[in-house]
């Protein structure tokens, strides 16, 4: 008979080896879920409040974000898992949950559908190099010194805007902008936006500094 094994099962090996940071990146993922969720939420109830709080987790999320990499710096408690977990909370909070907000809003012909699809790959994208040259760039140190391309979180503006137009009550064809009949479907001005955004995240040429 086997001895028995006094290895702690994995799943809480694996919740002893989370950090303060990491479960502050959960409250980043945790921000952008519930704006995803009040988004659907307002395309049902048509309840303008459900559509504001939606935005208000977006500068919410970024407190999380700022807050679990100084949290990281500070106790030196950098890791491979944090960074993934970093990733895809900014996924969701900068950039599903953003294009869930513009769509509810109103942003939903079917060139707008593109945009928003587009903004939301160019995030993963931008994401996934940033992870793997992430290492390159800081040539060893805690930190990379300019990020390519412009940081995802910056999809927080495009967030206010949308706030903005929401309690301004304009929303559906009276979003800013206006919408235009292109061939077979219709165009926001406003996902255009979302797809310029898409486009310097993923910009090569684009540094800027890591403050």
């Amino acid at each position: 008979m086997p001895p028995a094994s006094h290895e702690p099962p994995r799943h809480f090996s694996m919740i002893r080896g989370f950090h303060l940071a990491d479960l502050l990146t959960l409250g980043n993922a945790a921000c952008g879920m519930a704006a995803v969720l009040l988004a659907m939420a307002y395309v049902a109830s048509r309840n303008t409040t459900d559509l504001l709080v939606a935005a208000a987790f977006a500068p919410a999320a970024l407190v999380f974000d700022v807050l679990d990499g100084r949290v990281a710096r500070r106790r030196g408690t950098h890791s491979a898992l944090g960074r993934e977990l970093d990733s895809l909370a900014d996924v969701i909070s900068f950039g599903v949950a953003p294009a869930a907000i513009a769509w509810a809003a109103g942003a939903n012909g079917g060139w707008d559908a593109l945009l928003l699809i587009y903004f939301v790959c160019c995030g993963v994208s931008r994401l996934a190099r940033y992870n793997v040259t992430a290492e390159t760039l800081s040539a060893g140190s805690a930190s990379v010194p300019y990020f390519e391309g412009t940081p995802i979180p910056t999809s927080v503006l495009l967030v206010a805007i949308l706030a903005w137009a929401t309690a301004a009550g304009r929303l559906g064809p009276d979003l800013p902008g206006g919408v235009i009949a292109l061939g077979p479907w219709s165009l926001h001005a406003l996902a255009l936006l979302f797809g310029v955004s898409g486009s310097l995240m993923i910009s090569k040429t684009l540094r800027i500094p890591k403050l």
